[in-house]
């Protein structure tokens, strides 16, 4: 059995939706166990127990929240212990053109820095999953095929 940790920071609830949205698509994959936390119920050495991590968070200044990076901070006690997990971002923002994909691409970085696997998509959101405002039905149908895509990959490294 593949676990998923899904994670979020929100403030308004938009990035909450969201993450909902993922746990939904990923609970649909046979093999996948979900964990959905807000980001106060994580701590760094929660990571290494999962071998997927689905992070999202809203996007301020064209970055993760502080309290995100603050997460990704203290994950580097457990350096190398994430690596060949699953990893994947999503965000939310109040405007077209707000920073969504350079706040997922910074969720992502540091993934990678840490050895993670992580999967683009073809068509739409290519990085991952973004939303301006709350969820429309675009964004949720992204969202809901991000946790899809991350489980199924999960279940076939880690099964």
């Amino acid at each position: 059995m593949a676990r998923m940790l899904i994670c979020y920071y929100s403030r308004t609830g938009h990035t909450e939706h969201m993450a909902e949205a993922v746990a939904e698509g990923a609970r649909e994959v046979k093999g996948a166990t979900v964990d959905l936390r807000p980001l106060a119920k994580v701590a760094a050495k929660d990571l290494p127990e999962f071998d997927a991590i689905v992070m999202g968070s809203p996007t301020y200044y064209g970055t993760m929240a502080a309290e995100m990076k603050q997460l990704f901070d203290e994950s580097v006690a457990f350096h190398g212990q994430l690596a060949g997990k699953v990893g994947g971002a999503f965000s939310s923002s109040a405007n077209v053109g707000g920073g969504n994909e350079t706040t997922v691409l910074d969720i992502l970085k540091a993934m990678l820095i840490h050895g993670m696997v992580i999967q683009g998509e073809v068509s739409g959101d290519h990085y991952g999953p973004v939303a301006i405002g709350d969820l429309d039905k675009r964004s949720r149908a992204n969202c809901v095929k991000l946790g899809q895509a991350l489980a199924k990959l999960a279940v076939q490294l880690h099964g």
